[in-house]
């Protein structure tokens, strides 16, 4: 990590193209941030679906992580990923971009505030280092499945962020869809003035068009007649601009999102892997997407900078929902989709995922059946979107699956709530080798740790002493404890809770490795 650096005041000035002898950079911006509720019960708060692999054993994350490699754009690219991520996820979205290979500046957002913000703090973390650097703008939580088609309209649209411009990718809609947001295309567009010459030559095939306006969500008629129109496409949520081009237009059109933006990156600082914010000057941004923000005002004022639209064709998903994995996923001959444990007899276009128990599907037609270890979705196909509502009211009842899966990722590694009854709960416990938990007491329960597989170092009050396999220790209420893995393998431990409170904020961390409080 790099301390940060005070941004130029590069969003006062005029959008202008650049002359051919400046070189401008390419650089990659993940927006890590999204909740994916309807994509519960596999996507939970504090386990989005970008950290899901739903579609391959790599996350949605880890995916959109590569999905820039041997970019030609006539521009270079430069290898860091700027990827901004809400702070409750950081642990496993660090040892997620880890396996990237790539440098990465991994900002943390402190409290949730849309996409608006998010990309204002990470085009402040690029101008402070090279204000005009051309961020192409990738939500973690879509998938490409033609890189190749996806490489060339990048880079077409690199070359109308050059000469200043916003660019948005457009889909051609396929069907009148209602969950997504919509574009107008205006007038077709040539090849800017400056343009670099690029080995993609596929890139310089696609036509762009001047952006006449971003419209909201629509009902299923009027979605309908925009098909019909072919005046409108999706809007994929993928954007491609300067850094100064975009801070000069939240500052014109938002200037409450940007002046919280730039005092949060002002006050933020470095820690460790994790570049955090200043918290309240975070906190008092208001709440808004690009769209809304920025986009949607280019279609009336083009004062701050004009808007372009880039057909983008490389089997683009938003993967929103449960029918959208099932559209993309490779079926049989009846259309049906099944993962894990699944069987379909006299089944068609139906969808299952199984985590651990068989599911049978029996004559079912257009379903979509998801189990994991904790909660089983039944959804009619064509209802899939209502399924945040469903989390909503879990929300509200105070249930734990709106949260959390029964396993829960932890810093040092991951637990698992195997039973639970009235004073006692059940863990299966797994720490990483070289981890340890916090050291800690409770106040209203104990613990008996059997450990099943590898070593365990102990702190119990002033001892501290080796578990090894099929050997235990008991932590008694109010002890100060701590456990750790000195081992190179993963340590597997069953832990027995007994007592009158068992929830997880029966915690008092006296030190942590992890800055947990």
């Amino acid at each position: 990590m790099t301390a940060p650096v005070t941004a130029t005041p590069a969003d006062t000035r005029s959008t202008q193209a650049t002359p051919m002898n400046v070189k401008l950079k390419v650089h990659p911006v993940i927006l890590a941030g999204g909740s994916g509720t309807r994509l519960w019960p596999m996507s939970r708060e504090q386990h989005p679906k970008q950290l899901i692999g739903l579609l391959g054993e790599d996350s949605l994350l880890q995916s959109t992580t590569r999905r820039l490699d041997g970019l030609e754009s006539g521009y270079p690219l430069t290898e860091q990923l700027v990827v901004v991520a809400n702070e409750e996820q950081r642990f496993t979205t660090a040892e997620q971009l880890r396996t990237s290979g790539k440098p990465t500046r991994l900002i943390l957002e402190p409290v949730g505030r849309d996409t608006a913000p998010a990309l204002t703090v990470a085009a402040l973390s690029i101008a402070a280092q090279d204000e005009d650097g051309i961020m192409v703008v990738m939500p973690a939580d879509h998938a490409v499945t033609d890189s190749d088609g996806f490489h060339a309209a990048v880079a077409a649209g690199v070359q109308h962020a050059a000469a200043g411009h916003i660019v948005t990718m457009g889909i051609v809609p396929t069907r009148a869809e209602t969950g997504y947001g919509y574009i107008r295309i205006g007038a077709a567009l040539g090849t800017p003035d400056h343009a670099h010459a690029t080995d993609n030559e596929a890139s310089s095939k696609i036509g762009a068009h001047q952006l006449d306006r971003f419209v909201e969500k629509p009902h299923l008629e009027l979605a309908q007649r925009y098909i019909e129109s072919r005046e409108y496409w999706w809007n994929s949520g993928i954007f491609i601009m300067r850094a100064s081009t975009w801070l000069k237009a939240i500052r014109h059109f938002q200037p409450a999102i940007y002046e919280a933006c730039a005092a949060a990156f002002a006050g933020g600082k470095a820690d460790g892997d994790f570049f955090r914010l200043q918290r309240d000057a975070f906190s008092a941004s208001p709440s808004n997407s690009i769209d809304y923000a920025v986009m949607e005002q280019l279609g009336t004022d083009q004062s701050a900078a004009s808007g372009v639209v880039v057909p983008l064709q490389a089997g683009w998903s938003d993967v929103g929902s449960w029918d959208a994995i099932w559209d993309i996923s490779e079926k049989d001959a009846e259309r049906n989709v099944g993962r894990g444990r699944v069987m379909f007899e006299g089944a068609t276009s139906t969808f299952a995922h199984s985590e651990g128990r068989l599911i049978a599907c029996v004559g079912t037609q257009d379903l979509v059946v998801v189990e994991t270890a904790d909660a089983i979705l039944v959804a009619d196909k064509s209802r899939v979107q209502d399924v945040k509502k469903i989390v909503g009211r879990i929300r509200e009842d105070g249930g734990l699956e709106a949260a959390n899966h029964r396993k829960v990722h932890r810093p040092w590694g991951n637990y698992d709530s195997v039973d639970t009854g009235e004073r006692f709960q059940v863990k299966r416990i797994v720490v990483k080798p070289g981890a340890r938990l916090s050291l800690q007491m409770h106040h209203h329960r104990a613990e008996h740790w059997i450990v099943v597989r590898g070593t365990a170092l102990v702190t119990r009050g002033e001892e501290r002493f080796i578990v090894s396999e099929n050997e235990s220790a008991y932590i008694p209420l109010g002890v100060t404890h701590r456990l750790e893995n000195p081992g190179k393998m993963p340590l597997e431990m069953i832990e027995v809770q007994s007592g009158s409170y068992l929830g997880e904020d029966d915690i008092v961390r006296f030190d942590d490795t992890y800055g947990r409080q």
